[in-house]
């Protein structure tokens, strides 16, 4: 696991001071080894985890026998052994045990269509000598990052995380305000945007190509949307269930080879408990240590779960219960969450990582399973949607005031009066919109109220919905909750999910691998009948049909929870005090948010009149984020 940097001029030659300069502030990324190769026209960087041949020959940037390829890699193939094999049956010769080096040689052989042949979590760098262009490409799902500029004059300047990419002077810290509009709507922003003007993000699945006197072109080499609209059928439940258990006993499999010391998160829910049952198939359950991490909020806390099946599994089991100060720890991690992000279990998420990194280099987790597999409960509110459409709006409307006005706001972890309230308001839409309610923090309405007159101009507001609308049109054909799965694994999980663990956890120099991210694994899901994936309201129903015979039934049959922080509870506390301040005063010399929109949310807040805790974080966390960055309008 590493970080990249580097950029392409064919008017000006980069200098290695710059990329040297970007390498440092990812320094994180790779503590091992650091370098940088100019080369004409291209200057790569990289900061490198060693995880698999730690000799300094697996160093990078790394180039071919001839010394006409280079390559600046960040991630792991996790079938990089069998490429090896299959490539040395066609006469390549390899100086390292690396991945890295197999997949120079593998472009080498097959050029951009190698990156079908990879399973596992990468963002690369590729410097074709002989054919003088760039190549860049990212893992299909997106788990590694890869943000880049084009410059005026051809060119581009690229790196895994901004805070390395605003080290070239061409790269502005002029803040995008539709990016911002989007922002406030989801609390991070998607691949689409970026809240930097002028920056871009690779997208999931993609390989770019930059040429002299050529734009700059993306391709995507990888459809999920056909594995969606092509339905394998199964003789039985048992045949399938059968299939899935050795996908992800070989996925699991694949994820554990490493030259450095390796455990798993346990949280004791189910996701994570079959990877650590997958794990005991593969070698001794002495030899897999897993990693918790509670709360001392008693309803946010999963360790005794976590506990319970780490004894079941007879596993070697370390957690934490955090003591940690918001106000002290929020600086942080918005500064390795690198652009503006509010999703609050990166809180626990970094502190996990850690508490694991004292004792591990790599860990497994269980993400993905929800979006893959249909366990979350916006799937069952969707079918509920469904379901009760015949229910007039304004029965709906008049029921939600009632609750409204009537109801007690409570600060649990995700309480049912939340979802009630949640359910409610969003009746009344249509079953696209229901389904996007669930991931909005303001609406339109809020947001223009929020908003003071300068920077409500060209707030279009249905900005990110048109986004989400445009991946449905992908898979318009198949049925609502397959829908509803595509849009949130083309958007929450690569643009929030995948982005909380892959900063939480190399903010530590981590490495996360996620087992049921693996290609085969996802579009063997999105292949499967919706009764397959949801029956009678029951989510994940295959999934959790797999690991009968290795779970208990009470890991099977709990509820999903969610690995969230008690954010509501801190930002109703004295402690607060600090970031009310901050999003009350001027950003970069403008008045971005009407002061009486902002207070009127922390006293809703801190009265219990409505919990506004995800408003709220998604406001100190921009605030925030603009001072550290320097960022200017």
């Amino acid at each position: 696991m590493c970080g990249i940097a580097g950029k392409l001029s064919w008017d000006e030659p980069p200098t290695r001071e710059l990329v040297e300069r970007m390498n440092a502030r990812i320094a994180h990324r790779g503590p091992d080894a650091g370098g940088v190769v100019v080369r004409g026209p291209v200057a790569l960087g990289n900061r490198r985890l060693a995880i698999i041949d730690l000799s300094p020959a697996g160093n990078q940037p790394m180039s071919d026998a001839s010394g006409n390829f280079w390559i600046a890699y960040n991630g792991e193939t996790y079938n990089f052994l069998s490429i090896r094999k299959e490539l040395e049956g066609l006469g390549a010769r390899f100086r390292t045990d690396t991945d890295t080096e197999v997949i120079l040689e593998a472009y080498k052989t097959w050029g951009v269509s190698c990156f079908t042949r990879l399973n596992g979590m990468f963002a690369l760098a590729l410097w074709d000598g002989p054919a003088r262009k760039l190549v860049l490409a990212r893992d299909r799902l997106g788990k590694k990052p890869l943000f880049y500029r084009e410059l005026p004059g051809g060119g581009l300047v690229f790196a895994s995380e901004l805070k390395a990419l605003v080290e070239d002077p061409s790269v502005s810290r002029e803040i995008d305000v539709r990016a911002l509009h989007e922002y406030l709507a989801l609390n991070y922003t998607l691949t689409s945007t970026c809240i930097l003007k002028g920056v871009r993000k690779l997208p999931a699945g993609h390989y770019a190509v930059a040429e002299k006197d050529k734009p700059l072109t993306t391709h995507s080499y990888w459809d999920l949307a056909s594995s969606f609209a092509n339905k394998r059928r199964y003789r039985s439940e048992g045949e399938a269930a059968e299939a899935l258990r050795t996908l992800v006993d070989d996925a699991v499999r694949l994820r554990l080879v490493s030259d450095v010391p390796l455990g798993v998160f346990l949280s004791g829910g189910v996701d994570s408990s079959a990877i650590v049952a997958a794990m005991c198939q593969a070698r001794s359950p002495a030899d897999v240590h897993s990693f918790s991490m509670g709360f001392e909020e008693k309803t946010f806390s999963e360790l005794p779960k976590a506990r319970a099946v780490s004894e079941l599994l007879h596993v070697h089991h370390r957690d934490s219960v955090t003591h940690a100060d918001a106000a002290a720890l929020l600086p942080e991690i918005v500064y390795y969450a690198d652009e503006p992000f509010a999703d609050t279990s990166i809180i626990p998420m970094y502190l996990l990582a850690e508490f694991a990194r004292k004792h591990v280099t790599v860990c497994l987790s269980g993400d993905g399973g929800d979006e893959v597999f249909g366990g979350y409960e916006t799937y069952t509110a969707d079918q509920l949607h469904h379901m009760t459409r015949f229910i007039p709006g304004w029965v709906s409307k008049s029921l939600h005031r009632a609750v409204d006005r009537f109801w007690p706001v409570s600060h649990d972890k995700v309480g049912f009066d939340y979802k009630l309230r949640q359910f409610l308001e969003g009746h009344a839409l249509t079953p696209e919109r229901a389904h996007y309610h669930w991931r909005r923090i303001f609406s339109p309405e809020e947001a223009q109220a929020l908003l003071t007159p300068r920077f409500r101009k060209g707030l279009d507001h249905d900005e990110p919905f048109h986004e989400f609308e445009r991946h449905r049109g992908d898979v318009s054909d198949c049925h609502y909750l397959d829908q509803a799965m595509y849009v949130d694994i083309k958007t929450w999980l690569v643009d929030d999910i995948l982005v909380k663990v892959d900063r939480a956890t190399m903010a530590h120099s981590l490495e996360a691998r996620a087992p049921l991210l693996d290609y085969r694994i996802v579009e063997f899901a999105a292949a499967l009948p919706v009764s397959l994936k949801i029956k009678n309201l029951k989510k994940k129903y295959l999934f959790k049909l797999s690991q009968r015979g290795r779970l208990p039934g009470w890991v099977l049959a709990q509820k999903k929870k969610g690995f969230n922080a008690p954010i509501n509870h801190w930002m109703a506390t004295p402690g607060a005090g600090r970031f009310r301040e901050l999003t009350l005063r001027p950003i970069a010399g403008e008045v971005v948010f009407d002061p009486s929109a902002v207070e009127r949310l922390w006293t809703e807040h801190a009265r219990r009149k409505k919990d506004n805790s995800l408003k709220l974080l998604g406001l100190v966390s921009f605030c925030l984020w603009c001072e550290q960055y320097g960022a200017r309008w």
